[in-house]
């Protein structure tokens, strides 16, 4: 049974004050510089570099070659070098011709430098992605009103856990307040466990911004934590204060070497039980044996203010090209296959499952973890992207370092502030 794709007048809401302010001045370029030859094929940068995830591209890459239109090269880079890389590739003077990465704002923030190539022919020549929705539509598109980028899946972030060492601990009933959440870590840590991994160390500190992101959208509310990213407010106000404050009350419950392992390692301390629960997006299951994932489940970030709409973070991955490819034809090819259902079936069946795809015809895991992802993401008011998805790439590591900062010294919270709000000045007035 094909299943229907959300109503997504959330991302609509969630593009919001960062994304929409970038939305009014974005460029693209229309036609290629040509400075890449045109034989040869298509070269496809991916940061997808787990294992699961990676295998999925390959197979994508190996079914578009077989459609017998076109062909490409898959060249898979580590994320993080990825993301500090990505200017220097759309730059360069042979640069690849298309990657994996992310729509809305960081995407028009690339366009508006006139380094992302037009999409409309590939919109309005593909039959799949004429039935996308408006939503989708929407974050594609670029504030010239050009489409810049092609999208595949999403995903949702929630406080997994494994179901057999809940059980094991004697965890029966699941936090839906603050309150609720703090008992429960009270308990895990009655149990000699680290109630909470993270995941924060070697190359993805940016895992700390979840925390972030979370308890600005469940105190101040996904509108204001938006209009914060854009630098409509700053980050020494009070009301960022209040996440801090309630940060600093589940401090003590964070895994002591969770800004030592990459969240690779914590999923590993995660199943292995040595931590309880921890906030994270499904690509972490990817990092995780196929075996163990019906053992893995997830709750929603506790309410914090019952008054404050419901939102959720649920960032949308896919393809977007340089507008120097000298392959431009060829790119809108392999536009048209990533937006099919096959396509993304296929990446489905080959990597963890736990995404939903963008094409409405397009069938997902069908496991009762992504069903109730799938909820999840219904069912809530509001949706986020994540930090650098409704910012941008360059404000993420002011995030970085405030947030190490604070998890290394939660008392100097003031200074940390202060000093990020200094930081973020600086790229938003660049």
């Amino acid at each position: 049974m094909a299943n229907q794709q959300p109503s997504r007048r959330r991302i609509l809401t969630g593009l919001g004050a960062a994304g929409t302010a970038a939305l009014l001045s974005g460029c693209v370029t229309s036609t290629s510089s040509g400075k890449t030859s045109s034989k040869g094929d298509v070269t496809l940068q991916s940061n997808l570099s787990a294992p699961q995830a990676k295998a999925a591209m390959e197979d994508i890459v190996a079914a578009y070659g077989k459609e017998g239109s076109g062909r490409a090269s898959l060249n898979t880079v580590a994320a993080e070098t990825f993301r500090t890389q990505l200017p220097t590739y759309l730059t360069s003077a042979n640069p690849p011709d298309a990657y994996t990465w992310y729509p809305g704002s960081v995407a028009n923030a690339y366009a508006k430098k006139n380094l992302l190539l037009d999409l409309d022919e590939v919109w309005n020549s593909s039959p799949d992605l004429k039935r996308y929705s408006k939503a989708q539509n929407r974050l594609c598109t670029s504030g010239a009103g050009k489409k810049v980028f092609v999208p595949a899946t999403y995903y949702w972030w929630g406080m997994f856990y494994r179901k057999s060492n809940f059980a094991k601990w004697g965890i029966r009933e699941l936090p839906k307040s603050w309150d609720d959440f703090l008992d429960l870590c009270d308990k895990l840590k009655s149990k000699g466990v680290a109630p909470i991994g993270l995941g924060a160390g070697g190359n993805t500190p940016w895992v700390a911004s979840a925390w972030f992101d979370y308890l600005d959208i469940r105190i101040n509310g996904a509108q204001y934590h938006r209009e914060l990213l854009a630098g409509k407010h700053r980050f020494d106000d009070p009301e960022v204060r209040k996440v801090f404050d309630r940060w600093q009350e589940v401090h003590p419950y964070f895994d002591p070497n969770g800004t030592a392992l990459a969240f690779q390692d914590a999923t590993t301390a995660l199943l292995n039980g040595k931590t309880g629960m921890m906030l994270i997006g499904t690509f972490f299951a990817d990092s995780a044996p196929k075996s163990a994932l019906d053992d893995i489940d997830f709750f929603r970030f506790p309410i914090i203010d019952s008054k404050i709409p419901l939102a959720e973070e649920a960032p949308v991955d896919g393809y977007f090209a340089s507008a120097r490819t000298g392959r431009r034809e060829q790119v809108y090819d392999l536009m048209r296959y990533l937006a099919t259902a096959e396509a993304q079936e296929t990446y489905i069946k080959g990597s963890s499952g736990t995404v939903l795809p963008c094409n409405p015809d397009a069938k997902d895991a069908g496991t009762a973890l992504v069903k109730k992802g799938r909820e999840h993401v219904d069912s809530a008011a509001e949706i986020t992207q994540f930090f650098n998805r409704d910012s941008s790439d360059a404000l993420q590591p002011t995030a970085d370092t405030a947030l190490t900062r604070f998890l290394a010294k939660p008392k100097s919270i003031g200074s940390i502030l202060t000093d990020w709000q200094r930081d973020a000045e600086k790229i938003w007035n660049a």
